[in-house]
């Protein structure tokens, strides 16, 4: 029997923290949530977000759900779906990675596929290209993850101890476009030592070490230094964060938010500094949640 009501919730994410390219996610405390109640057809309401009304075939969450239902030869009862979301799209906190899970969920209940957690990531990870927003979305808190060809490997880790400043422009970037400037290849010296800087970075968050855990995320050598030019002011916000108390600044998944890493205690003095310096932009503090995607059945009264 399906559900007259059921919420869906899941938290957006930072990626790759500087080295950890397409592999190391975060869960941070911006949602998107989903309040779904039985209805005569498919509807999704923005809530928050008015002027965004995509048709149903181009809505990243029914689209992910109807083409799973379709592979598993189900066909989708009709919801009414209120969307409410803080996670700003095309600004690198896994707004897309959020969806594409939201939809998972969304058929996995209503088609009770009972997918095990590891399913739920290798759909994901096809769907998405990489697996380090929707693992951390899936699974929550900070999570390493591998993808091939025939699967997809991921390693859940402590929450790390720290805040995360995120400087959000208000302004949009691609993934796609972000993804141009890379190159089709580096030299096996450059390749060395960018994995053994995600190396260090990973034992540094785990041993609390915000020092060197933010130099790790400025010594990337996959990203950061190809994308650096899509994003205005970045050494002068890196700059301002340190002087502020950050450990390091990194670009949040392709950009262009930059997320600072900084203790809990230092977290403030960084957030009104680079405030003050891009008022047009948002400067929030985030924390890392060690919760992915939750589901709740509701009965209409």
């Amino acid at each position: 029997m399906k559900p007259p009501a059921f919420q869906i919730r899941v938290p957006g994410s930072t990626a790759n923290l500087g080295p950890g390219f397409d592999s190391i996610g975060l869960a941070l405390n911006r949602f998107l949530v989903l309040n779904a109640k039985r209805a005569d057809k498919w509807q999704f309401h923005y809530l928050d977000q008015p002027e965004f009304h995509p048709q149903l075939d181009n809505n990243l969450i029914y689209q992910t759900a109807k083409k799973l239902a379709e592979s598993r030869q189900g066909k989708l009862p009709p919801y009414s779906v209120d969307v409410l979301s803080d996670i700003p799209l095309a600004r690198g906190l896994g707004s897309s990675g959020a969806a594409i899970i939201a939809g998972i969920e969304l058929v996995d209940l209503l088609l009770d596929l009972r997918l095990s957690i590891d399913e739920k990531a290798w759909i994901a990870c096809s769907i998405e290209g990489h697996p380090d927003n929707v693992t951390a979305s899936l699974f929550g808190g900070l999570v390493v993850s591998t993808q091939s060809e025939t699967g997809v490997h991921s390693a859940r880790l402590p929450v790390p101890e720290f805040d995360f400043v995120a400087l959000i422009p208000n302004c949009e970037l691609k993934t796609s476009d972000a993804r141009h400037v890379l190159p089709p290849s580096l030299t096996f010296r450059d390749a060395i030592e960018g994995s053994s800087v995600a190396n260090v970075l990973i034992c540094a968050l785990l041993t609390n070490d915000g020092e060197l855990a933010g130099k790790m995320m400025e010594s990337d050598r996959f990203h950061q230094p190809y994308r650096a030019p899509l994003i205005p002011n970045l050494d002068k916000i890196s700059q301002m964060a340190r002087e502020a108390g950050a450990y390091g600044t990194f670009l949040s998944g392709a950009g262009p938010t930059l997320m600072s890493l900084a203790p809990k205690i230092k977290s403030a003095a960084v957030q009104a500094s680079l405030q003050s310096a891009f008022p047009e932009d948002e400067c929030a503090i985030l924390s890392p949640v060690g919760e992915g995607v939750q589901v709740s059945i509701s009965s209409l009264s």
